[in-house]
């Protein structure tokens, strides 16, 4: 039987290192770092240099997940790239890695996905990317993650409610077809757009003409309040909780896999309060959990894929384990994916 299962890991985070203490010193946001890492258990996030974007952040994730899955880049068959932060409005970041991972100069052309689904990006991206190879269409695909959120935060005390919890960086991994009996046994995505405003970062709308404000000059003129990213973390909070557990619950009744079988578990690092509740809920020990939260932020897309490859390279996820990886985030959007690694 054809199976997909993940051939190599990669990750990548800026070098800058932005800790709790420099936002308020540095940006003069009146924050404290009591204040953050009790709402949200960060105690510091990295952010990229000025021209430097998300497609080669995840260039360096890809090219560490292809060197440790033993292939080239020509080997693959389909580069699929999730963001919220793209270079540009179009194309997507997944043609700008392609040309970084030297394909066009070898001329080989594979197609490229973005996937825009935010914080669970990475799982939709997963799943297609495993339905892609279990199918034949396709022998390796490279599934990458990433995100440069520290051009579009309002770094200010307007902002820092939001601003406090996103980081930048990149994760990657390689989903191969196997006749082995392992890799991803299951996975679902789902999403509830009644609540596509609680979280989002409308800097315009195409159904206005035209799409963004402009003065006497036509200069583009963009309020602060659509600019930025806004987010009622009330509502978030309430229904990431109760998607998750429902997410992790149907998952391990589809496969008849329960908590006690299952060796880890890696949730989309958002908010700690967030992955201890959803933990409590389901009676799952701490030693189980993966966290990166409190050194990266919030990378959104990039966070699953991220706690792959640090999980792999410290010898705490190895060969054999069970793997239930969830995540919720903007649209609303969620998924849950088991992997028997």
């Amino acid at each position: 039987m054809r199976n997909a299962y993940i051939s190599g890991t990669g990750g990548y985070v800026p070098p800058r290192v932005v800790t709790n203490e420099d936002l308020t010193n540095e940006y003069g946001i009146e924050t404290s770092d009591e204040w953050i890492q009790q709402r949200t258990g960060i105690k510091e996030r990295r952010f990229a240099e000025a021209g430097v974007g998300s497609a080669e952040l995840g260039a360096k994730a890809a090219t560490m997940a292809l060197e440790n899955a033993g292939l080239k880049a020509t080997d693959l068959d389909m580069i699929i790239f999730a963001t919220l932060s793209p270079e540009y409005h179009f194309p997507g970041s997944a043609v700008f890695l392609q040309e970084m991972l030297g394909l066009c100069d070898a001329g080989k052309f594979v197609g490229c996905l973005d996937i825009r689904n935010q914080c669970s990006g990475f799982l939709y991206g997963l799943g297609t990317a495993t339905s892609m190879v279990k199918s034949g269409a396709a022998e390796h695909v490279l599934v990458v993650g990433g995100e440069t959120h520290s051009a579009a935060l309002d770094l200010s005390t307007r902002g820092r409610t939001v601003a406090s919890l996103f980081g930048d960086g990149a994760g990657a991994v390689v989903v191969s077809a196997t006749d082995e009996d392992r890799g991803v046994r299951y996975w679902k995505c789902g999403a509830d757009g009644r609540f596509k405003d609680a979280l989002s970062q409308r800097v315009w709308d195409i159904r206005n003409r035209p799409f963004i404000p402009q003065d006497a000059e036509g200069n583009g003129l963009v309020d602060p309040e659509i600019m930025w990213a806004h987010m009622d973390g009330r509502k978030v909070f309430k229904h990431a909780v109760t998607r998750m557990c429902e997410a992790v619950m149907e998952a391990c009744q589809t496969t008849e896999v329960f908590g006690p079988d299952i060796d880890l578990f890696l949730f989309h690092q958002a908010n700690m309060r967030i992955n201890q509740y959803v933990a409590k809920q389901l009676f799952i020990p701490e030693e189980k959990l993966v966290h990166n939260i409190h050194k990266y932020g919030n990378t959104t897309a990039a966070t699953i894929p991220l706690l792959m490859w640090e999980a792999v390279a410290d010898g705490r996820l190895k060969p054999g384990m069970k793997v239930m990886c969830c995540a919720f985030g903007s649209g609303f959007t969620w998924g849950a994916s088991l992997i028997e690694w």
